[in-house]
Order: C-alpha cells, then sequence, then structure tokens
C-alpha cells in the first residue's frame, strides 16, 4: 500500500468551492439491501465488530467466529442500528494483513450474522476483493479509511453493486499517519479532500445518496486537529452528504482523561454527544448501550422529539 498507489485527491483543489456550493442536499437518508436508515430525525449507531489480534482496544477478544456473531447480536439488541466487521487493525503502526487471512476472519462472521439479524453489516476494508465477498455474504455497506484510494477497484465494485459506501478521511497510511501529521486549516483540507472523494465517487458511477463522509477522528490528526474537527462538524454536516464520526474510545479522549482504552467510556459518550450537536448522522461506536442511552437524551435536545423511536 505504497503513496504510488493513492488516487491524487487534491487534483480538484482550486475548485473544490464550487463543488460544495453543488452539494445541496441534506443527507440522513441511507438505503441498503436490508432496510432504509433515517437519520433526519434520530442519531444512527453503528455497533464495532473487529475480529483481529491488535486493534487498539478490543483486539483479541472476538478470534471466536462463534463469539463476534454474539456479540453482535447482543449489540443489535442494545440497539445498534449497523454492524461494522473488521479483519484488519487499522491503529497507528498496525501492519498490513494479507487479503487471505482478513477473509479468513471477517466471512464467518459475516455469514453467521447474516443468519440472525435483520440491520445492515458494513465490511470494514480497503480491498476490493474482500469486500466483494463480503458483499456476496450479506454484507451491505463498504467502509472504506481510504475513501477509494487504496485498491483502484473499489469504486467500480462499489459502483457496480450499488451499495452505500463510507469515504474517510487519513493522511498517510495507518502505519504512517501519526508521524507528524501537518495541516495548515485542518478542517479546510479535510472538507476538500472529502469534497474531492465525493466527486470520484459520483464520476464512477455512484449514486450522491449512497455516499457517507467520515472526518477520520485519529486518522493522522494531532490532539488539536482532531478537537478542531469535531468543533467543526458543522461544516462537514453542510456538504450535504450523510455523516459519519467514529471517536470512541481513541487515543485523544486519553490524552484528554490521562487514561488507557479500557477507561475512556465516559470521554467516548462525551464525544459521541458532540458529534450530534455537530450534524453528525451516523456514530461509530464500541460501547452500544451506553451510547444508546446518552445519544436518546441528545436526540431529543437536538430534534425537539422527547423520547424519539429507536
Amino acid at each position: 500500500m505504497s503513496d504510488a498507489n493513492i488516487h491524487n485527491a487534491n487534483r480538484s483543489g482550486g475548485d473544490s468551492k464550487k463543488g460544495l456550493d453543488s452539494m445541496d442536499g441534506r443527507g440522513g437518508v441511507i438505503k441498503t439491501r436490508h432496510g432504509m436508515l433515517d437519520a433526519r430525525r434520530r442519531t444512527v449507531l453503528m455497533g464495532i465488530i473487529n475480529v483481529t489480534p491488535d486493534s487498539f482496544y478490543d483486539g483479541g477478544k472476538r478470534l471466536d467466529p462463534d463469539r463476534a456473531v454474539a456479540d453482535g447480536m447482543s449489540m443489535v439488541e442494545a440497539g445498534a442500528d449497523i454492524l461494522d466487521i473488521g479483519g484488519e487493525s487499522t491503529r497507528p503502526g498496525a501492519g498490513v494483513v494479507s487479503m487471505e487471512e482478513e477473509l479468513r476472519r471477517v466471512l464467518p462472521v459475516i455469514r453467521g450474522l447474516r443468519r440472525n439479524v435483520k440491520v445492515p453489516i458494513s465490511i470494514d476494508t480497503y480491498k476490493a476483493p474482500v469486500a466483494r465477498a463480503a458483499l456476496m455474504e450479506g454484507a451491505d455497506i463498504v467502509n472504506d479509511i481510504s475513501a477509494l484510494r487504496f485498491d483502484s477497484q473499489m469504486g467500480l465494485l462499489v459502483a457496480a453493486e450499488k451499495v452505500p459506501v463510507v469515504l474517510m478521511h487519513m493522511q498517510g497510511t495507518p502505519q504512517t499517519m501519526q508521524a507528524e501529521p501537518h495541516y495548515k486549516d485542518v478542517l479546510r483540507e479535510v472538507q476538500d479532500f472529502l469534497a474531492a472523494q465525493v466527486r470520484f465517487a459520483i464520476e464512477t458511477g455512484m449514486d450522491r445518496e449512497n455516499i457517507i463522509i467520515d472526518p477520520g477522528i485519529g486518522f493522522g490528526k494531532t490532539l488539536e486537529h482532531n478537537l478542531t474537527l469535531l468543533r467543526g462538524l458543522p461544516t462537514l454536516a453542510s456538504m450535504g452528504q450523510s455523516l459519519l464520526v467514529g471517536a470512541s474510545r481513541k487515543t485523544f479522549i486519553g490524552k484528554i482523561l490521562g487514561v488507557d482504552p479500557d477507561d475512556r467510556l465516559e470521554g467516548s459518550l462525551a464525544a459521541a454527544i458532540a458529534a450530534v450537536f455537530g450534524g453528525a448522522h451516523i456514530v461509530r461506536v464500541h460501547d452500544v448501550n451506553q451510547t444508546r442511552k446518552a445519544i436518546r437524551v441528545a436526540d431529543a435536545i437536538r430534534f425537539r422529539v422527547p423520547g424519539a423511536e429507536r
């Protein structure tokens, strides 16, 4: 996964204003093969199911596919609207996993979950062959941390399958992203990148409504970069795409509180609520039950709908 393989998302930076001005939709409605997600009046919860030995928080906890399936079913019972399955850690400095190993990890879990839950399933991968196999087994959404840059076939696959895709911002790669990340204006640069990748996705044949954007909290950002992006979420929400935010138990929370991942629940809830008030349509979380309760109150305030249905 060298820089030579990375699509140049900055090619249209000079005309990003024009592109953003044309994004007049509001986002929040996502149509999947297993139902529509409507985040216009409530926040959608994406539960994280990592089946890796080395993810920063839950690595090694779900190496048994049956355990992963059981945990996914529990998340749905607790209120998860989407389950996001990942077979390769993308924590800072994580090594690359072969396609064969990634498939070995994720496919049994997707098969098991598809037999037992009705909610949409997301595959967290930047490899087109992994995404293709996952979609064949019943996945509904492709969550690509590279925003279609690391595998030239990913955009064509997603367009052909007509499934929703998450386009995430990351500076560098998981191996290099935390090596002194630098921006002149982090919010504007992330906005420009996402605008360029949305245009690229549409040009590839994807429906605008199927494109979800993610600022990539913790992916090539310092503490201050992450806080700036969270404060600036209304700017990203104004781009007109469905907006996903994943801040759960990440390092920036640990730096603020001085705690390890196991003790970052309260900080994660605070970040999730900030995301809701910033205009996020989807929050990606490890702790579905606790986040659901916090988000329900935040949604009641945000949407003026006390006791909003989940």
